[in-house]
C-alpha cells in the first residue's frame, strides 16, 4: 500500500483533526476532481468520528446531522454539517447537547430534523434506557435555525417507554405529501410508526385508535427510513450488529406509509476494498429532480474500535420496476450539486 492509498489518507486526515476547531468552521476533506475539474465530495465527506448520518435540505444548503460516535458516557453532544454542494462542509459545533435537555445525561445518537413553520425540530436518542422504570428515550429540541442551537422542547421524553417491545431509539419524521408527519423508530427487532401531532407536542391516534403501530419487517434492526416515490412507500432499515463488518442496509415498499412492508432485499453493505460496517443512513432527493444520494456511516479499513466510524454519501439508484439497485461504495463520494 503506497502512501497515496484513500485508506492512509483517510486516517492520517482523522487523526489530524483537532476536537477544538471554530465554530462553523470549513472542515471538507480533499478529494480528487473528475475528469474535466469537476469536484467531488470524497469519503468521508467531513472528517472525525461520526455515524447515524441525518440528512436534509433546508433552503439552498445540504444539512447532515451524525451521531458523535463515542463511548456513551462522552456522547452527549451533536455538530452538524451544512454544505452548499454535498463537497464543501462547515461544521457547526454543539448545536445540541445534554447541558439544553434536562432529563439527558448519556448516550444522545440517531438524530431526525423536521422543518415547521420556520422552526427546526430536532429528535433524538438519549439514556439508552432499558426498561419503563429509567428515565430516557425519544426527545425533541428545537431552534430557529438550522444550524441551532436546539433547546429542549418538552421538559421530558416525547417517547418513553417501551410499546411492542420497541426500545425508544433512531427516530425518523417522515411527512407525507397531504402534511401529515409521521415517526418511526425503534431498536431490539421492533420498529413503531406513529402519527405526530402537527406541532410535534405529541402524539395522535390513527383512525382505528392505536398511538403506536408495529410495522417491523423481517430482519429489521434498527435505523428506520421512511420516504415516498411515484405513489409507493420505501421504508428502509439497518441490520446486523452495528460494531460488525456485516452491518448493511435492506428496505421494503409498500401502498401505505404503515405497510404492512415486506422483505425486498440489502442494498448497502460492505465492501471488503473499501470499508466495512456500511449502514444506519438517511437519504436526499434533489429537489425538482429525480436524482438520489444515500448518506451512511462505514468502518474504515483496520479500524476495530466500534465507536470508530465516519460519514459517507453515494449515488442511489432504481431500476425500471421501482426496486432500489444495490448501492456501490465508494472513496469519491459524488460530484458537486448545487440547489
Amino acid at each position: 500500500m503506497t502512501s497515496h492509498s484513500p485508506a492512509l489518507r483517510l486516517r492520517a486526515l482523522l487523526r489530524a483533526v483537532s476536537l477544538s476547531c471554530a465554530l462553523a468552521a470549513p472542515i471538507s476533506l480533499p478529494a480528487q476532481p473528475l475528469p474535466g475539474g469537476i469536484p467531488t465530495s470524497g469519503n468521508p465527506i467531513f472528517p472525525g468520528w461520526y455515524a447515524d448520518p441525518e440528512a436534509k435540505v433546508f433552503g439552498h444548503e445540504y444539512w447532515v446531522y451524525p451521531t458523535y460516535s463515542a463511548p456513551y458516557g462522552q456522547q452527549t453532544l451533536f455538530d452538524g454539517f451544512s454544505s452548499p454542494d454535498l463537497v464543501h462542509w462547515t461544521k457547526h459545533e454543539r448545536i445540541l447537547d445534554t447541558n439544553g435537555v434536562s432529563w439527558a445525561h448519556r448516550a444522545m445518537w440517531a438524530p431526525a430534523v423536521a422543518e415547521r413553520e420556520g422552526r427546526y425540530y430536532f429528535f433524538f436518542a438519549a439514556n439508552d434506557i432499558q426498561n419503563d422504570q429509567q428515565v430516557g428515550g425519544i426527545g425533541v429540541a428545537v431552534s430557529d435555525h438550522p444550524g441551532g442551537p436546539f433547546k429542549d422542547y418538552l421538559g421530558k421524553p416525547l417517547i418513553g417507554q417501551f410499546h411492542n417491545g420497541a426500545q425508544p431509539i433512531d427516530p425518523f419524521v417522515f411527512r407525507d405529501q397531504d402534511g401529515q408527519c409521521y415517526l418511526t423508530y425503534g431498536g431490539w427487532g421492533h420498529c413503531n410508526i406513529c402519527r405526530l401531532k402537527s406541532d410535534f407536542t405529541g402524539l395522535e391516534p390513527f383512525a382505528d385508535g392505536t398511538v403506536f403501530k408495529e410495522i417491523t419487517p423481517k430482519g429489521y434492526v434498527e435505523g428506520s427510513v421512511l420516504f415516498r416515490r411515484n405513489g409507493k412507500y420505501y421504508f428502509m432499515w439497518s441490520e446486523g450488529g452495528w460494531t460488525g463488518p456485516n452491518y448493511s442496509v435492506a428496505y421494503a415498499m409498500a401502498d401505505n406509509p404503515a405497510g404492512p412492508y415486506e422483505r425486498i432485499g440489502k442494498i448497502l453493505q460492505q465492501d471488503p476494498k473499501v470499508a466495512t460496517g456500511a449502514g444506519h443512513h438517511s437519504v436526499i432527493k434533489i429537489p425538482g429532480k429525480e436524482e438520489y444520494y444515500i448518506v451512511y456511516h462505514r468502518r474504515p479499513l483496520g479500524e476495530t474500535d466500534g465507536n470508530h466510524r465516519v460519514t459517507c454519501i453515494d449515488r442511489m439508484e432504481f431500476d425500471d420496476q421501482g426496486l432500489i439497485k444495490q448501492v456501490k461504495i465508494t472513496f469519491g463520494g459524488v460530484p458537486a450539486v448545487k440547489l
